[in-house]
């Protein structure tokens, strides 16, 4: 059996991917695990202040994936509160300079590279073989996923190792914020070659901005363990895991309006997951190293803007 996905030419025929049968067998209990339950687990254990037992979690996470302390801007393990506040540590600024340009995007996570390239029609590549739906992966609102059809998008997986706050890859003016409930299975490697629509599936938090190129959304995915999802506006937004979609919108200027410059953060995984990045048509040009499983840093160059663009403008067709 083949799939049909709409692309910019009509409809083109995807064959279904091979997945081996040891690759099954190994995702398998990502189907059975209570994975709200152990999530729920991992939130309370992270925030423990009790000192001999988060000390001796950061030394261990520390030591096991070789984390790199003299980046943070707090380098003794021994100061912070509780794990959470150790693995959403905030880095020295001379640690993660911005590609300079005001139309150079900058990646906004460290992280690897999952896939990057088109959004045909409605549909983005997930793993090779694998797509998924843009419209579901923006909670099933055709009118919200209009403006990237036929765009651009990147997907940056992040490990536990790495750095968990979330950058502005450029200037932008928050429009809209949705919460979307879902599952929270692993975003690894594995899963995202077995699962079908994964990243439609999981949790994850949609920021919608207007930029300087164009319209962008920044889509931070949940996943096991990922007991928290926050932006700097809003704080928290998961937990409550919740079942409805949430909607938030912003006003241009005034009380309430959001307004982030290039390599501000904007948000922070408490526990690691993966951010999809979603531009429009015609809007940015990807570097050519930006390849499925290639390291990023935050602040490298992740792409050009071809036309840059006034964020008050809106977002148009």
């Amino acid at each position: 059996m083949h799939v049909l996905a709409k692309g910019r030419g009509g409809f083109v025929m995807h064959a279904p991917p091979t997945v081996s049968l040891c690759d099954r067998l190994r995702n398998l209990p990502q189907y059975l695990l209570p994975q709200r339950l152990l999530t729920g687990l991992v939130y309370r254990f992270t925030r423990l202040q009790t000192p001999w037992f988060k000390d001796l979690l950061i030394r261990h996470f520390i030591a096991h994936f070789q984390v790199d302390m003299s980046e943070a801007l707090e380098p003794n393990p021994r100061s912070y509160a509780d794990f959470n506040q150790f693995f959403t540590r905030s880095l020295r600024a001379a640690s993660r300079p911005m590609a300079a340009g005001e139309a150079t995007l900058c990646c906004p996570v460290d992280g690897t590279v999952s896939q990057a390239g088109s959004i045909n029609g409605d549909s983005l590549l997930q793993a090779k073989g694998r797509r998924f739906s843009l419209i579901q992966l923006l909670g099933g609102d055709a009118e919200c996923a209009r403006p990237f059809q036929d765009g651009s998008f990147v997907t940056l997986y992040l490990s536990p190792r790495d750095y968990h706050r979330i950058h502005m890859p450029t200037q932008g003016r928050l429009r809209e914020m949705v919460h979307i409930p879902g599952r929270l299975f692993s975003v690894s490697p594995l899963t995202t070659r077995v699962v079908p629509d994964l990243f439609a599936r999981n949790e994850r938090v949609v920021a919608i901005f207007v930029t300087t190129a164009g319209p962008m959304a920044m889509v931070l995915v949940g996943a096991i363990n990922v007991a928290s999802i926050e932006t700097v506006w809003a704080g928290p937004i998961t937990p409550p895991l919740g079942t409805a979609i949430r909607r938030w919108s912003y006003p241009e200027a005034g009380a309430g309006s959001v307004l982030l410059d290039k390599g501000e953060e904007m948000g922070r995984f408490n526990m690691g997951s993966t951010v999809i990045v979603l531009c429009g048509r015609d809007t940015v040009n990807w570097d050519p190293a930006l390849q499925a499983g290639a390291s990023v840093r935050v602040g490298r160059k992740l792409g050009a803007i071809r036309r840059t663009s006034p964020i008050l403008a809106g977002i148009s067709g």
